[in-house]
């Protein structure tokens, strides 16, 4: 399987991944729930958030993802990106589901955004104690 095709797969499969930003000149990271449309990602957060403060100062972001935690050689994702925070109402309701209640009204909450994700580079990492393969968007 190809770098492109691995990392297609580990962006279907997985959910949960952390997100870094940069806070007081720092990165900062937290666990966050994705959904992707090929390899461009999003995530649901209040607007009202530090990470829309910090990704409106500095749209870089880093994310790791797909790592299932069964030991070595378990393969994941390095994604750096430029993230942009929307209220569009058809990709909200494209990412809404009903675990998103215990943080938001419903898809119409004022609050609610989506940070989407444009990759800048992605790498595999740890396929079978393969060095790091670059993931070729073209």
């Amino acid at each position: 399987m190809s770098a492109k095709e691995t990392a297609k797969k580990i962006l279907d499969e997985s959910m949960i991944g952390t997100m870094a930003t940069v806070q007081d000149g720092k990165p900062f990271s937290r666990y966050m729930t994705f959904f992707n449309d090929g390899f461009t990602m999003y995530t649901a957060t209040s607007k009202k958030t530090d990470k829309v403060d910090e990704l409106e100062a500095n749209p870089h972001t880093h994310i790791l993802i797909g790592y299932d935690g069964e030991g070595f050689g378990d393969e994941f994702l390095e994604i750096s990106g430029s993230a942009s925070v929307t209220d569009d109402k058809g990709l909200i309701d494209k990412v809404w589901n009903d675990a998103m209640k215990g943080w938001f009204d419903g898809p119409n909450d004022p609050d609610l955004v989506i940070l989407k994700i444009e990759p800048d580079s992605m790498r595999v990492m740890n396929k079978k104690g393969q060095p790091p393969q670059d993931v070729n968007f073209s």
